[in-house]
């Protein structure tokens, strides 16, 4: 009973409520134990400014992560997981310690976009004491709660990131091998639209389409209309409709790695921590790399 009682308080800290995060900030507990991360990351083509939005208005005691910054500089994809040294670094700078409890938000119109992805790369680094602030800054403003133009630099601290989860991680050549042997079930959360072929992509150099024998789950399909995280009975069914046994282990693939995450966390919500890993390279790599047969699209695929 007592493993089961840590299993459910594990699985429920993945998310804080805006409340929650309010009470903390009020009774002055942002510091060495608590760290708030707005951690927005937005495509270029929707023309928004992360960092600047941040420096305009964030959730009080907060400071920047930047997943383009905190990634590893020598891949040609955009930001690629750093090596441990590299994550320890970065998030040390932002006064974050082993001991560090993390909350993790982003100012999307979705609730969540790529807060999820910082949660899942704290996770692979050995580090479970973060969660992300369900419904993300859309839901803390309808609530009510302050913002803040004001930011200091936290003084910074020691974290030492672990590397013992890398097999969280996928890639290229693992996917492709799974085509042939069809070990491993795979996720795709980008739109129905980009899955299928017949909406664009977002990156000019890339088309539509998907991985052979992958199932199209969206991440915003997670969501509700308030930006949070849906109720776990309802994610449950989610996965259900699409196919998936949650009793095995599954990879999850998006556009760059980021809103992938997201799938991760409905997963670790329902209890299945460390049975899924992302593919982080994703359709950026794959239209890159991948042979025509292996780029499924109604639209213009891969040509030769």
């Amino acid at each position: 009973m007592a493993a089961q009682t840590r299993a459910l308080l594990s699985q429920t800290r993945a998310l804080v409520s805006a409340k929650w995060l309010a009470n903390a900030i009020k009774n002055n507990l942002i510091g060495p134990n608590l760290r708030v991360l707005d951690s927005s990351w937005y495509l270029p083509k929707l023309k928004r400014d992360a960092r600047a939005e941040f420096n305009q208005q964030h959730i009080p005691g907060t400071a920047f992560f930047d997943i383009d910054e905190c990634s590893d500089r020598t891949s040609s994809l955009g930001h690629m997981l750093p090596n441990p040294g590299e994550f320890g670094e970065y998030v040390g700078d932002l006064g974050i310690g082993n001991d560090t409890h993390v909350v993790v938000y982003d100012t999307s119109d979705f609730g969540s976009y790529s807060a999820p992805r910082v949660w899942w790369m704290f996770r692979v680094f050995g580090h479970d004491s973060v969660s992300v602030l369900d419904g993300g800054m859309k839901n803390w403003l309808a609530e009510g709660h302050p913002v803040t133009a004001e930011h200091s630099q936290p003084e910074p601290a020691e974290f030492n990131a672990t590397a013992d989860r890398s097999s969280w991680v996928k890639t290229y050549e693992d996917v492709l091998e799974n085509i042939r042997t069809k070990q491993v079930q795979v996720v795709d959360a980008r739109s129905a639209g980009r899955f299928r072929g017949t909406e664009p992509e977002p990156r000019d150099d890339t088309e539509p389409g998907h991985i052979p024998g992958t199932i199209n789950m969206p991440f915003a399909n997670f969501m509700g209309a308030s930006g949070k995280v849906l109720e776990p009975e309802v994610l449950s069914k989610m996965f259900q409709d699409a196919g998936l046994d949650l009793k095995k282990p599954f990879w999850v693939s998006c556009g760059s790695g980021v809103t992938a995450c997201h799938v991760v966390l409905a997963a670790h919500l329902l209890g299945h921590s460390g049975s899924v890993s992302v593919y982080d390279g994703s359709w950026s790599e794959w239209f890159k790399r991948a042979a025509p047969e292996h780029v499924i699209s109604e639209g213009k695929g891969k040509q030769l």
